[in-house]
């Protein structure tokens, strides 16, 4: 049973992870959570033993100096909470962390723990992969699930995907058989500027990320980045003859697959996203910094003991190879 000391009960809580690693080309998706938790100034409230799930040969410990004294940080998963202010405040369970190295069944029905004694009412996941996609159009995002509920509610993809999967396609699956709604949003980055990081495709996850759940994601600096990020690509690719015309070739497949898109609804719901954006009622306030209290004599969300994890692994993109750009489960 998860003991959950100091960490009150939640409104509407959210449950948001990205992990590190082969779910997460150009760190867009650690990114996006690493940027959630800084703007709303994220509260670490539990930490999964590093021990149980990482080969330290693989992700190994780093040495760091704190007032002169050597400390060791270890590769682990954190969860931390914040709570969005405004006119309809919420809570989000920030999980952040790296793709576990073994006991991936495990691992997930301890996230699942956490989910079920904290009352979390949806998961999402983010995810970024390799893809045929000119880094300078948009960022294509894409939402799936596996519940056909949510896919018709939500207006998301139902995953039909078969081939080798991460840990997104894993706990996503597990969510499912637990009997929590999830959604994994996969991020398509250019595969021929492939370096960390990608603050384009960040941007782009968070401003999914903002639709799906209803709320309103201040970006500070991000959109900044982002147009840093494409004048400095621009520039590269200039430079280099094979590389613009390879560009030109994929611009060119983009803006004819998106033909269709330009659509009077298409236009519509973007200007919606836009207004819905710069409405200031939406209410983005940071987190309280005294948020994590003892609540241990108030109210509890109700205890529940998760399902077990599936015996098989899902379906999921192969995030790593150049020209897929097809989401996961």
């Amino acid at each position: 049973m998860i003991e959950l000391e100091g960490v009150p009960e939640l409104i509407d809580p959210v449950m948001v992870a990205a992990f590190e690693g082969w779910n997460d080309a150009g760190d867009a998706a650690s990114g996006a959570v690493a940027h959630l938790d800084r703007e709303w100034k994220g509260e670490v409230f539990a930490a999964l033993d590093a021990e149980d799930y990482y080969d330290f040969q693989v992700n190994r410990p780093t040495v760091f100096l704190e007032h002169g004294v050597r400390k060791i940080t270890w590769p682990t998963t954190r969860l931390s909470v914040v709570r969005i202010g405004g006119a309809k405040p919420r809570d989000l369970v920030l999980v952040r962390g790296i793709e576990p190295s073994m006991r991936w069944r495990s691992f997930c029905n301890e996230l699942l723990g956490f989910a079920h004694e904290l009352g979390v009412e949806m998961v999402v996941i983010l995810g970024a992969l390799l893809g045929d996609t000119p880094h300078t159009r948009p960022v294509p995002v894409s939402g799936v699930t596996s519940d056909p509920d949510l896919a018709r509610t939500m207006d998301l993809e139902e995953t039909k995907y078969e081939g080798p999967t991460g840990i997104v396609g894993v706990l996503q699956e597990a969510c499912t058989h637990a009997g929590v709604p999830a959604v994994s949003l996969w991020a398509a980055v250019p595969h021929y500027v492939s370096q960390p990081p990608n603050p384009k495709a960040t941007l782009a996850l968070l401003n999914r990320l903002e639709d799906l759940i209803d709320v309103r994601i201040p970006l500070g600096e991000l959109p900044e980045d982002a147009r840093a990020w494409q004048l400095g690509v621009d520039q590269l690719a200039a430079e280099d003859s094979e590389v613009a015309e390879y560009v030109q070739t994929l611009e060119e497949a983009r803006d004819t697959a998106d033909l269709p898109e330009a659509s009077g609804d298409a236009i519509a719901r973007e200007f919606e996203r836009y207004l819905r954006r710069r409405d200031p009622s939406s209410g983005d306030g940071p987190g309280d910094g005294s948020y994590l209290r003892d609540t241990s004599g108030g109210p509890r969300a109700p205890k529940r003991k998760p399902d077990p994890s599936p015996e098989e692994p899902p379906a999921a993109p192969p995030e790593d190879e150049p020209g897929d750009d097809s989401p996961e489960a």
